[in-house]
Order: C-alpha cells, then sequence, then structure tokens
C-alpha cells in the first residue's frame, strides 16, 4: 500500500524534493554560513506566477533554521513590520529577554499609525526594535533571515524595511534579506528606491528548470512517497511539465491520485494527470495573468502567435503596424510582467510554459 499523495501544489509549500534552483540555493546556505560579509546576504528573486518563488522561500526558512538561524517570514502587506516582529519574538523566544510587557500593534509609517498596548513613554520605532531584537541574537552568534514575498514598491512598510536592512549591513549585523517578486514589481522597487545595496545585491530569474532535474525530482518524489513509476510515464510527465514547478507538483498530485492504491504510476495515471493540471494551469495561473493585461500588450502577443519558435523583434513594427518605439514599450512591458522572455538581442519568445496554446484556445 503506498503512502500519502507526496506532491504539493499548495501555495508556497515546501516539497519532499526541490527541483533543480541549486544555482540560487547554493549561494544563499552559504551566506548563512558566511554571515554578514557575504555577497549573498541580501538576494532578489525574480520570476512569473508559477516558477515557485514562494516554496523556493519556504525551502531558504527551513534552511536556515536547520543552522540556528531565526526566520521572519512574511508578504509584502500593511502590518508586515508588526508581522517580522512577533515571528522574530516567538522563533528567538528562548534567546529574547522580556523588557517591559508592552506589545507591538502598529506602526507609523505616513498613513499608518503606531499603537502600542501597555505602553511605555516614549515606544521605539521598527528600527530600535529590531536593533535590540538582533542585539539579543547576537550574544549567541544567532542569525535572523528575513524573507519577502510579493514585493510590491509602492507599499510604504516595504521601503521602511529596505531602509532599514541597509543600516542593519553597515553595522555588520546577521541579518539575511531574501525578497521575491514579479519582474516589474523587482525592476520598479530597484529603480524607484534610493538605496543603493538594492543595485548590488544578488538577483536571480527563476527560469524553466531542466528537464533532467525535473525527471529525477519527480522520481523521487514517487519513491518517497511509497511507490514506482513507469518509464514511460516519467518521460510523459516531464515533457508536460515543461520545466515549469507549479506544474510539476500539479501533474504529480493528479497523477498519483488517478489509481492511489497501486505500486506504480503508469503512463494512464500521468496521462489523466497532465488532463487535469492542464485546467488548473490555466483556471490558477494563465487566466490571472491574462486579467492583467492590457489592450496593448495583448495585441503584442496576438502577433507573436504568427511564429511557432522565436518572434524576431524586427518583425513586430510591421505586424502591428506600428512604430519601433511602441514596439518597444510593449516589449518591456511583457518582459517585465514575466511572460515573455528575450533569450538572445532581438528575439522573443513566451516563458510562461503552455501560455501561447492557451492564448491560441482563446482566440487571442
Amino acid at each position: 500500500m503506498s503512502g500519502n499523495n507526496p506532491f504539493t501544489p499548495v501555495f508556497g509549500k515546501v516539497p519532499p524534493y526541490m527541483a533543480g534552483r541549486q544555482d540560487v540555493i547554493g549561494p544563499i546556505t552559504q551566506a548563512l554560513e558566511e554571515g554578514s560579509n557575504s555577497p549573498d546576504i541580501a538576494t532578489l528573486l525574480v520570476g512569473p506566477r508559477g516558477s515557485g518563488k514562494t516554496a523556493l522561500l519556504s525551502y531558504l526558512a527551513v534552511e536556515a533554521q536547520g543552522r540556528g538561524w531565526v526566520a521572519a517570514n512574511v508578504t509584502a502587506s500593511r502590518g508586515m513590520l508588526d508581522d517580522v516582529v512577533q515571528q522574530c519574538r516567538e522563533g528567538a523566544s528562548h534567546l529574547l529577554e522580556e523588557k517591559d510587557g508592552s506589545r507591538l500593534t502598529g506602526i507609523q509609517l505616513g498613513s499608518v499609525s503606531l499603537q502600542w498596548e501597555r505602553g511605555v513613554q516614549n515606544p521605539p520605532n521598527w528600527r530600535s526594535l529590531m536593533n535590540g531584537i538582533t542585539d539579543e541574537l547576537a550574544k549567541t552568534d544567532t542569525g535572523l533571515l528575513i524573507t519577502v514575498d510579493e514585493v510590491d514598491p509602492r507599499l510604504e512598510e516595504m521601503r521602511h524595511l529596505v531602509e532599514v536592512y541597509q543600516h542593519f549591513m553597515r553595522e555588520n549585523r546577521k541579518v539575511a534579506l531574501v525578497m521575491a517578486g514579479l519582474p516589474h514589481n523587482v525592476s520598479l522597487m530597484v529603480s524607484k528606491y534610493t538605496t543603493t545595496f538594492l543595485r548590488r545585491a544578488a538577483r536571480h530569474t527563476l527560469g524553466p528548470v531542466p528537464d533532467y532535474e525535473i525527471a529525477e525530482a519527480f522520481r523521487l518524489t514517487v519513491l518517497q512517497g511509497g511507490r514506482e513509476i513507469e518509464p514511460d510515464a516519467l518521460a510523459a510527465a516531464t515533457e508536460a511539465i515543461q520545466g515549469f514547478p507549479f506544474m510539476f507538483q500539479l501533474v504529480g498530485y493528479r497523477a498519483w491520485n488517478a489509481s492511489p492504491g497501486e505500486r506504480g504510476v503508469s503512463i494512464d495515471d500521468v496521462r489523466a494527470g497532465i488532463v487535469m493540471a492542464k485546467a488548473e494551469l490555466k483556471s490558477r495561473v494563465f487566466d490571472a495573468t491574462l486579467s492583467t493585461l492590457a489592450n496593448g500588450d495583448i495585441a503584442f502577443l496576438a502577433a507573436m502567435l504568427e511564429d511557432e519558435g522565436d518572434t524576431l523583434q524586427s518583425d513586430m513594427a510591421r505586424r502591428l503596424n506600428k512604430s519601433s518605439s511602441h514596439v518597444s514599450t510593449y516589449k518591456r512591458r511583457l518582459l517585465d510582467e514575466g511572460v515573455i522572455e528575450e533569450p538572445r538581442r532581438g528575439r522573443l519568445r513566451f516563458c510562461l510554459p503552455g501560455f501561447r496554446e492557451f492564448l491560441l484556445e482563446e482566440g487571442v
């Protein structure tokens, strides 16, 4: 009898085996060993929806905790700074001294109000709070990893975190920062904020995972669950996944459930899983992506559909009957959205696996 389904098509959940990404994981885990002197102590992860950004952040947090670090994992939203403080206090409760019983319930940043319960006369700001926490952690040489998902450069608390973190770096505090987001949000944050460390931070673009790494991780995940997979079934799954981490989990989860009581995962199981996974990918990723695009973006993509392979940028002005500057503008917009990529100068292609076929089916 096989075990529970080992695949995890759940937002941000750490999979049993992380397919690929060692080029990202390796430098960051090395930075956790080296501390504040590492150039990878501050890292930006960039990728389209479904590229595995959130799961990778969760994985890195587990790695940090396994090395004795405290991890605070937040999503860019109002209240995120308070969340960082609370997670630090919970994760390091055995290391931190209680000062006066006061508890932070809000922070003043522009229109955001600062509130305290059982207060002190002059409550500290967020930087002072974090200095106190990191000072206590330093007594036991304990580091702090802060991860931020879905970066939003318009959020004032996001800006404040980045500004304060620059001081952490100057003061050699043992604090690592890994932030992830869509390409246009990361690009806007880097260009909009005046802090220089962002421009120098390590930056990784999460593209498709190589097929050989997909196949090996898929096989090992099946084995982890107590089953085996036929070679032809593994080949079919790998081909359908196209290096896309979210599709990896969807295909695996549905294929496993096609015949959960069997010892092996068959080609029929995988084929059934692929059909269901494609439908879920459409509703959970492709529809959401298309809904964010303007008419000009969609017209640009429609012109690219004439090519089965790469599209030459030089052909787009003629197809769209627009100027070369118009083409450059919309190319940049779609690159920033993570919908297309430019593998070579002047050559464009869809970077979301299956998105071209989706657009054809939608009649774009």
